[in-house]
């Protein structure tokens, strides 16, 4: 029989910084997860990355997710992983990254503390199961 605490939700904000305008990908993130069983905030478009890291502080998130297509994620991430930092938070944050990033990029992004790069093409399945796998346990 499990527990309570085993039963509490992954609590995930899904996240558009910059100026990308286009978020069909993050809705379909967010709406994968809530059927997982996943609390989900999503922060609607154009966040400034200071934005985003109050909102993923001030709701206390497992999980955060970076929707980012414009290209600006080598700026942009960096800039968020900064700042959960500098709030203490970014050690018992997972954050991914989803969208179009070249996968020379990718190594930077891990060296930044990116748990994850998800591409077109990545499966929901593969994407929740990771973070079932990986989110902080409380």
């Amino acid at each position: 029989m499990s527990t309570d605490s085993e039963q509490q939700s992954i609590r995930c904000m899904v996240a558009k910084v910059g100026l990308d305008g286009h978020d069909r990908g993050a809705h379909v993130i967010a709406r994968a997860f809530r059927d997982a069983g996943f609390e989900v905030i999503y922060s609607g478009l154009h966040k400034a990355p200071d934005d985003i890291v109050q909102a993923a502080v001030q709701e206390d998130v497992d999980v955060l997710g970076i929707s980012i297509l414009s290209g600006a994620h080598d700026t942009l991430v960096p800039k968020i992983m900064d700042g959960l930092e500098s709030y203490g938070a970014k050690e018992d944050t997972l954050v991914l990254a989803g969208g179009v990033i070249p996968d020379e990029d990718r190594a930077t992004l891990k060296d930044e503390g990116v748990a994850a790069v998800f591409g077109p093409g990545t499966s929901i399945e593969e994407t929740i199961e990771f973070v079932r796998e990986n989110a902080p346990k409380r």
